[in-house]
């Protein structure tokens, strides 16, 4: 394509537009909004037009055209209602180097005027080289639909921001992924908005931190259902090990010059050992790199991150974990089914078909074998351990009410099914998660004994 999308800047040009009929009429509203000074030449014109020359925004020349009009000018439109006419108006703006549109004139073009969606500064041009301006028109309702009414506010805000990042920041790495996340957020006019206050101080938040580990799920492949927080440590990161079943469109989002590596497996063919794996994320943070393990769907389901938690905390590496979407509700949105109901199912089994294979771990009995998570457990605590006693779970299977869970005033208390029924109510909305898989805490978060002795321990974020 021949084409280059531009915006030229108008505001004080000399322009000619030679017709003053119905179609300069059209062209004259588009032209005068970019503030240049218009000419318009032609015997006779509308009403609109005459209007338009007695007010002072345009000033029109009652006579046919001439070449020496052309002199001068940065721009020419043709618009009378005579091919001849434009075509002569045309060749002589490319002898004088002007550049010229001929309207509906597609050879006696040098551009096209483009159909625009405006809001305030932010202007969405489309263009059909002259092919056909209804389609282009169509898209152009279709796109002015969507956009929000107030976009052109929040981008001039926006720009505020910028103005003050470039002032403030030197040029680097950060400074980019910082006006990156900015045109990512809502701007509010409080003076303390998060948003004005991340363009004053810059954020870690904003970029993955070298010589940390994250483990981050990447849902189940559609890149639009990751979460802000995944997709700006994707597109951070030093290094990226991510599974084989993250597709291309997910990893697509990591910087050029990123390190990115396939350490998963696919039907059992191993590639690379979990301990490899281990070392691998260990070897990069040692090296003051952020490493990014991208797990499909959620990382704490089924991708072995109790191992790699472990790993990590062994050597003191600084881990975060960043929660997906798990396939098991991509694929009840895809069914369009609810997991739960209040009639027919009131718990949700989460199974894998195979499982690590150990000789020095005893086998659990089947009732305790895997993780149960309760959501709105209620304030009877005492009443569903009890229920989980008379069932054979044992008095020490690990347990763990979660408050508010990823929200500032997240609180989790750590206690034991025997003594669940002790714990203060938690703040709506908790869970209860038991299991022996909880039976120890995240790595590298601060654990703070409780002062009764109860042996509940509570952890807060």
């Amino acid at each position: 394509m021949s084409l280059l999308p531009i915006f030229l800047k108008l505001e004080g040009r000399q322009c000619l537009l030679v017709g003053a009929g119905t179609v300069a009429l059209e062209k004259i509203g588009s032209l005068l909004k970019t503030g240049l000074r218009l000419r318009v030449v032609a015997p006779e014109a509308r009403a609109e037009v005459k209007e338009l020359a007695a007010e002072g925004k345009i000033e029109w020349v009652q006579r046919e055209f001439e070449a020496a009009d052309l002199d001068g000018n940065f721009i020419v439109i043709a618009a009378t209602d005579a091919p001849e006419v434009n075509a002569t108006i045309y060749r002589e703006a490319v002898k004088r180097g002007i550049p010229c549109n001929s309207v509906d004139d597609i050879p006696n073009c040098d551009f096209f005027f483009g159909s625009v969606v405006s809001r305030d500064d932010l202007q969405i041009a489309i263009s059909t080289a002259g092919e056909s301006p209804a389609v282009a028109q169509r898209l152009r309702r279709e796109i002015d639909e969507q956009l929000p009414l107030d976009l052109g506010r929040w981008l001039a805000k926006l720009g505020e921001l910028r103005r003050e990042v470039l002032a403030t920041h030197p040029r680097s790495e950060e400074r980019r992924l910082l006006l990156h996340e900015l045109a990512q957020r809502q701007i509010c006019d409080s003076a303390l908005c998060e948003t004005k206050g991340l363009a004053k101080t810059g954020s870690e938040a904003a970029r993955a931190v070298a010589g940390t580990a994250y483990l981050v799920g990447a849902g189940p492949g559609d890149p639009e259902l990751l979460t802000l927080k995944a997709v700006r440590l994707i597109e951070s990161a030093d290094v990226i090990l991510h599974d084989d079943l993250v597709p291309r469109a997910v990893l697509d989002l990591a910087r050029s010059n990123a390190g990115v590596e396939n350490v998963g497996k696919r039907c059992g063919a191993k590639t690379i050992t979990q301990e490899e794996i281990n070392a691998l994320m260990i070897e990069h943070a040692h090296a003051n790199r952020s490493v990014v393990r991208l797990k499909s769907g959620d990382p704490l389901l089924f991708g072995r991150a109790a191992e790699e938690l472990a790993a990590l905390a062994e050597v003191g590496v600084p881990v975060e974990i960043v929660p997906g979407v798990t396939a098991a509700f991509a694929a009840a949105a895809a069914i369009g089914r609810s997991l739960t109901d209040r009639d027919w199912a009131s718990h949700v089994i989460l199974t894998t078909g195979h499982h690590a294979q150990s000789h020095n771990r005893e086998a659990l009995p089947a009732v305790e074998a895997g993780t149960r998570v309760v959501y709105m457990p209620g304030r009877e605590l005492g009443l569903l351990a009890a229920e989980w006693l008379a069932e054979g779970l044992p008095a020490d299977l690990p347990c763990a009410v979660v408050s508010r869970a990823a929200q500032p005033d997240e609180q989790v208390v750590h206690t034991t099914l025997g003594q669940l029924g002790e714990i203060e109510t938690a703040a709506a909305p908790s869970l209860l998660i038991a299991g022996w898989a909880v039976r120890e805490l995240v790595p590298g978060r601060e654990l703070r004994e409780d002062a009764s002795a109860s042996g509940l321990t509570s952890v807060s974020n």
